[in-house]
């Protein structure tokens, strides 16, 4: 697999030392006072959908896939960089630069949805996740790079996940029509030191500029209680599945 690299050198954070990239230290200062919601259940493999409300009222069921999407957490659109972006081509595309001229907007957090599957087996060690996110609008739109990911419910959430940056294919945003799947891999453990275990994520969205937050904390739930560390590591925003998935079982 290709080497991993992180664009933001990281910083001491947290009471096991975790540490930060500059993007998601950014979101921690400017979030924390978003309302964290209660993590969900922690029973068995497969696929689990948030229950969590929107901040403006549940989202639109969205296109049954690989994970089963379910309404997002306590998030409303923000303003600032995440207003448009262009059309990605088909197959594996990703978040790209985040440039172009396109008129499709930015997918506002309370018309998607969210929802995480575990990859491995029932007897395996749970560290192979993928996150389906799905538009449940009646609108096109874009979601940006790759998801700002949180430890835990994000009054207490650890440091950001870092990124495969080798996972940009670098075909611009991903653009989803209503009803519409983009996929994230996450690997949750590669160092096998500091671990931290939970049973929900935080997950900001990407704004249109590359270290840039475009939307409010939403909480997701995982499929079941999962251990992550130090060498956690999520991919660029997907239309295949497999494309993501190839970057973390191998790990």
């Amino acid at each position: 697999m290709n080497a991993v690299v992180c664009k933001n050198r990281r910083t001491p954070r947290g009471p096991k030392g975790w540490k930060s990239c500059a993007a998601g230290a950014a979101a921690i200062g400017a979030l924390l006072a978003s309302t964290a919601c209660e993590p969900g259940g922690t029973d068995g493999a497969g696929s689990t959908a948030s229950d969590r409300p929107s901040a403006t009222g549940p989202a639109k069921p969205g296109a049954t896939g690989s994970a089963t999407p379910g309404p997002t957490g306590p998030a409303t659109p923000s303003g600032g960089s995440g207003a448009t972006g262009g059309d990605s081509t088909g197959g594996a595309t990703g978040g790209g630069s985040g440039g172009g001229s396109g008129a499709v907007p930015a997918c506002a957090a309370a018309d998607l949805s969210f929802g995480t599957t575990l990859e491995d087996g029932k007897d395996e060690v749970p560290k192979h996740l993928l996150i389906t996110v799905t538009n449940a609008g009646d609108k096109k739109c874009s979601v940006f790079h790759y998801p700002h990911l949180f430890l835990g419910e994000y009054a207490e959430a650890r440091y950001p996940i870092d990124v495969y940056e080798d996972s940009d294919p670098k075909a611009g945003p991903v653009t989803l029509a209503p009803g519409d799947e983009a996929y994230a891999a996450l690997l949750a453990s590669g160092v096998p030191m500091d671990q931290y275990e939970t049973n929900t994520i935080t997950l900001l969205l990407h704004g249109r500029e590359l270290g840039s937050d475009g939307s409010k904390p939403i909480g997701v739930d995982l499929p079941r209680t999962v251990a992550f560390d130090d060498g956690a590591r999520v991919t660029y925003w997907t239309t295949a599945s497999g494309y993501a998935l190839d970057f973390i079982m191998s790990s």
